[in-house]
């Protein structure tokens, strides 16, 4: 396996927040809060992983699809989020697992520290009252870093959630540098990218990918970055970094 620098970890201003990490088998988050809350967010994190993981091992194929799983009435909170999230945009169950998971330990932390940022994976969850920048990382693209998106305080919490068919680990259909999400729910705004990023073959793709995203029930915003081209529509203020 090539180690890859985790570059994004460094994208979100958390001025005047602490940060710390938390890694359980799959799960590494970064996290800014007023204060170390690791044994905290440990907890949280067993918490989400442990009926996650207990519902996988009799049900392989929810780990396995990349279609919409139906689920049993009496199913794990995080289970019945993920898959509501992957029917409403047609995608499978575990590609909202990331932001399913961000923003649960963010809003437990929640009670803790009145700032929050949590990232896994790339995927994002913020609680406070404070305005935020997120720099938009894009693999080898131009824009790659050269772009940032304001949060303010009013539109906390939110869930940014990012979907690559260039960087990372992650299964992609497209070949978008960077699909971007905003969603008040961080499963669907992660499920929500994974679908938009899948439709992206060639930048010509971008304008009606957009429109596709936009029209989940529940996506706030959308960007997408595909080499040198951007677009973006919604609640989306992107500022120019750098020269």
């Amino acid at each position: 396996m090539v180690y890859e620098p985790r570059t994004y970890r460094e994208a979100v201003d958390a001025a005047g927040l602490v940060s710390f990490e938390v890694v359980r088998a799959e799960t590494d988050l970064h996290i800014s809060a007023s204060r170390d809350l690791s044994s905290e967010a440990a907890t949280l994190v067993e918490h989400l992983r442990t009926p996650l993981e207990d519902y996988i091992a009799t049900h392989p194929h929810f780990a396995e699809s990349f279609v919409p799983v139906e689920v049993e009435p009496e199913v794990p909170e995080i289970v019945r989020a993920m898959a509501d999230a992957a029917r409403a945009v047609g995608v499978g169950p575990m590609a909202a697992v990331a932001g399913a998971v961000a923003e649960r330990v963010a809003r437990g932390l929640a009670a803790f520290s009145s700032e929050v940022i949590v990232e896994n994976g790339g995927d994002l969850y913020l609680v406070g009252a404070a305005p935020r920048t997120v720099l938009l990382q894009a693999g080898d693209s131009l824009l790659s870093g050269k772009v940032a998106l304001e949060v303010r305080a009013e539109e906390l919490p939110v869930a940014i959630c990012t979907s690559s068919g260039t960087v990372g680990h992650s299964v992609s259909l497209g070949v978008a540098d960077a699909v971007t999400v905003l969603a008040d729910d961080g499963a669907l705004a992660d499920a929500a990218a994974t679908a938009v990023g899948n439709l992206i073959h060639c930048p010509d793709d971008i304008e009606a990918a957009i429109a596709h995203g936009r029209a989940i029930p529940g996506v706030r915003g959308v960007v997408i970055i595909v080499g040198e081209h951007i677009g973006a529509a919604g609640e989306m203020r992107l500022v120019r970094v750098g020269a």
